[in-house]
């Protein structure tokens, strides 16, 4: 295969006349630019310059060659040009997995707004709790909850602080009673989803002196963390969600945050990723605005905000 270098080299010898002043142009020495022309003579199996020590001219052969190397240099020089300028935009497609409940009630509005900000991108979402294989399927980024299990990827923290609440609707209280004391979780409906491959049925919380955990019950449980908040907006029960996913209907009403003063479990949502070269424009872009959104709901409920446990 052709050397760039050495292409670059025959054509620049070419136009100037002179072998030793083509290389002074590349910062070549003269044997360096000797052993270039030579390979190239090689592989194309032709003479393409007649050299004397004096005099360099093409042979008829290197005449009809010499145009399709300027067109060749030419082509690449436009590549790298449309590469760079690509870097510059935002547009291509942005293949990208996320929590379902994270995904549906948060991210597509979002996702709107940045589209509509970039119109040449192109957006393929995946939804659902299971960690999407980075590797296998074909997304380019993930976000997920929880600290990745797999010390290969690629973490950034889209929202560190954030942590899970227990909340219930109002009717749901009205009608079996607010708990007060975390004993009192025993005599309730908690509603479950799963967390990886398990029941997230062992609740853990810090009540500002003690670590305290408990396994708490119900009579539903999903794989399908966004059915779990309806669950509880529908007044089914109580549910143990990240605050991310139930800030709007707290703040709206339809969920009451219960006993607040407890420290509740980290959930830090992460934009994972294989690689870094993933990390484009459009994908950092992306984690700005992420980061912007989720700091701006973490900070509308202050046990939540600045919190570094």
């Amino acid at each position: 295969m052709l050397r760039f270098d050495d292409l670059q080299l025959f054509v620049r010898a070419a136009d100037l006349g002179s072998l030793s002043a083509a290389a002074r142009g590349m910062d070549m020495s003269p044997a360096g630019a000797s052993a270039a022309l030579k390979r190239i003579d090689q592989q194309l199996g032709a003479r393409l310059l007649a050299r004397s020590t004096r005099s360099l001219r093409l042979t008829a052969e290197g005449e009809g060659f010499l145009e399709y190397a300027r067109a060749a240099l030419s082509n690449l020089d436009e590549g790298r040009r449309l590469l760079a300028s690509g870097q510059d935009q935002v547009s291509g497609v942005l293949q990208l997995s996320a929590p379902s409940d994270f995904g549906r009630n948060l991210l597509l509005p979002w996702l709107d707004e940045f589209q509509r900000e970039h119109p040449k991108l192109t957006v393929r979402l995946l939804l659902g709790d299971r960690i999407a294989d980075l590797f296998r399927q074909p997304v380019d980024i993930a976000l997920r909850y929880g600290e990745p299990e797999d010390s290969s990827l690629v973490a950034l923290p889209i929202a560190p602080h954030n942590r899970r609440v227990l909340c219930a609707s109002p009717e749901y209280l009205a009608r079996q009673g607010e708990p007060r004391q975390l004993e009192q979780l025993a005599q309730h409906n908690c509603l479950l989803f799963m967390l990886g491959s398990r029941v997230h049925d062992h609740w853990s919380f810090h009540d500002g002196k003690r670590e305290v955990s408990l396994t708490v019950s119900g009579d539903r449980f999903s794989d399908d963390a966004d059915v779990v908040r309806l669950w509880a907006v529908a007044g089914a029960g109580i549910a143990y969600k990240s605050w991310l996913d139930v800030a709007a209907d707290v703040l709206a009403g339809r969920l009451k945050v219960l006993m607040p003063e407890l420290l509740c479990e980290r959930a830090p949502l992460n934009l994972l990723c294989a690689h870094r070269a993933q990390l484009s424009k459009p994908v950092n872009l992306l984690r700005e605005m992420l980061a912007s959104r989720c700091a701006r709901l973490s900070s509308q409920f202050p046990p939540l905000s600045g919190i570094d446990h």
